[in-house]
C-alpha cells in the first residue's frame, strides 16, 4: 500500500511541477465555463438602432418607446435623411435602421395600412435575421395593443432590407472568422512548438554557441514559418473565393497587406508562448487551446460580442481576430477602401508592434 500512494505522489508531483501545465488544467474548465455560460445563446441584445421619422407622430413614437424598452435594442438617436444610413453601417455604430414613411399615423388610420422598413447589415445573416425578427415582433405588439382603439388599424407589416447580402448566404457570416482562426492557430503553432522543441531538445544551446546574435537566431526561425503563412493565405482566398463562394468586392491587395500584418500578429502570439514555456506540449496546449477558445467565443465569429458582459466585451478588444474579421468583412464583403479599415489597420499594427517588442525581449531575457 505504501508503494502504491509513493507512486500516487510521484504522479502529482509530476503534473504539478510544470507550473503551465497545472494552469492548464485547473484554469481552462473555469475560463470555458464562463465563455460558454456567457455566449451559448442565439439572442442578440444591445443592438444600436438609429431612427428616421419625418412625421414624429403619436404612432411612431409609441412603436419607438417600444424599441426604448426592450433589451435588444439601445435607441441611439434620430437621423435627417435615407443617404446617411449607409454611412453609420459602414462606421459600424449601428446594427439596425428603423425607416417610418411620411404621415405615418394618419395613412394609419385611414388606409389601415403604414409603411415602417427595417434596415440590417446581411454581412452577418446570423445577427442580422435575429434583429429583424426582434423588430417585427415590437411592432406587431405595437399594432395589437392598437388594436382597441375606435379606428381599428388593420396592418402594419415591415418591410426588411437587408444591405451587402441580400440573400442571407451563410458563408458571409462564417468565412471571415474561419480565416481569422485558421491563421492564428497555424502561425502561432508552428513558431511556438517549433522554438520549444528546440529547447526542449537541447538544440537550442547549440545554435546560441555560432557567431550570430540570439536575436538573429530567432528571426531566422521565423521567417520560414512567415512565407509559409503566406502560401496558407494564398490557399485559404482561393478557397473561399471560388469554393464557398465569399465575393471580394474591395481591393484584393488591401486584403492580402492586412492579411499580412495579422499574419505577423499571430506569429508574435506564437513567439511569445515560446518564450515563456520549455516544452512542446505545453506549447501547443497553449496554442490549440488557450488562443483558439478566445478567438471563437470572444472575437463575435460564432456569437455577437454584445451578449458579453463588461469586462468580457473589453477583453474581446484585444482579440486581435475580432479585428482582422472585422477588416476582412468591410474589405470583401462591403468593398470599402482604406479608410474604412483605417481604425482595424492601426490596431493590428500596434499589436504586432507591442507581441514582437515584448516576445523578442523574452527571448533575449531567457537565452541569456
Amino acid at each position: 500500500m505504501n508503494q502504491f500512494l509513493t507512486f500516487v505522489q510521484k504522479e502529482f508531483y509530476h503534473i504539478f511541477r510544470d507550473r503551465w501545465t497545472t494552469i492548464i488544467l485547473l484554469l481552462l474548465p473555469v475560463v470555458m465555463l464562463i465563455l460558454f455560460g456567457f455566449m451559448m445563446t442565439t439572442e442578440v441584445k444591445n443592438t444600436r438602432v438609429a431612427i428616421f421619422d419625418p412625421s414624429r407622430d403619436i404612432a411612431t413614437q409609441g412603436i419607438i418607446n417600444k424599441f426604448t424598452t426592450s433589451e435588444y435594442f439601445i435607441v441611439e438617436g434620430y437621423i435627417d435623411h435615407p443617404r446617411e444610413i449607409e454611412a453609420l453601417f459602414r462606421k459600424g455604430r449601428i446594427g439596425l435602421v428603423l425607416v417610418f414613411s411620411e404621415r405615418f399615423h394618419e395613412n394609419w388610420m385611414h388606409t389601415g395600412e403604414a409603411q415602417v422598413q427595417l434596415i440590417a447589415d446581411g454581412s452577418d445573416p446570423n445577427t442580422a435575421s435575429t434583429l429583424t425578427m426582434y423588430a417585427t415582433q415590437l411592432i406587431n405588439a405595437y399594432r395589437q395593443e392598437s388594436l382597441d382603439l375606435p379606428q381599428t388599424p388593420l396592418q402594419l407589416t415591415p418591410e426588411i432590407k437587408l444591405l451587402y447580402n441580400p440573400t442571407l448566404k451563410g458563408s458571409y457570416n462564417f468565412v471571415p472568422g474561419v480565416m481569422g482562426m485558421i491563421l492564428m492557430l497555424i502561425c502561432a503553432m508552428m513558431t511556438s512548438v517549433s522554438i520549444a522543441r528546440e529547447k526542449e531538445t537541447g538544440t537550442m544551446e547549440v545554435l546560441l554557441v555560432s557567431p550570430m546574435k540570439s536575436i538573429q537566431i530567432i528571426i531566422a526561425k521565423v521567417v520560414p514559418y512567415f512565407f509559409i503563412s503566406v502560401i496558407n493565405l494564398t490557399t485559404v482566398l482561393v478557397l473561399s473565393v471560388f469554393v464557398l463562394g465569399m465575393p471580394v468586392n474591395g481591393s484584393l491587395g488591401l486584403l492580402i497587406f492586412i492579411s499580412l500584418i495579422y499574419i505577423f500578429v499571430s506569429l508574435a502570439l506564437g513567439l511569445l508562448i515560446s518564450s515563456a514555456v520549455d516544452r512542446q506540449m505545453v506549447a501547443l496546449l497553449i496554442s490549440a487551446m488557450v488562443l483558439m477558445l478566445p478567438v471563437i467565443m470572444l472575437s463575435g465569429m460564432m456569437f455577437p460580442v454584445e451578449n458579453l458582459p463588461g469586462v468580457l466585451r473589453w477583453m474581446s478588444h484585444v482579440i486581435p481576430a475580432k479585428w482582422y474579421m472585422i477588416a476582412v468583412k468591410k474589405i470583401m464583403i462591403e468593398g470599402l477602401g482604406f479608410e474604412a479599415v483605417a481604425r482595424e489597420f492601426v490596431i493590428l499594427c500596434s499589436m504586432a508592434v507591442l507581441l514582437i517588442t515584448a516576445s523578442v525581449k523574452r527571448f533575449k531575457y531567457r537565452l541569456e
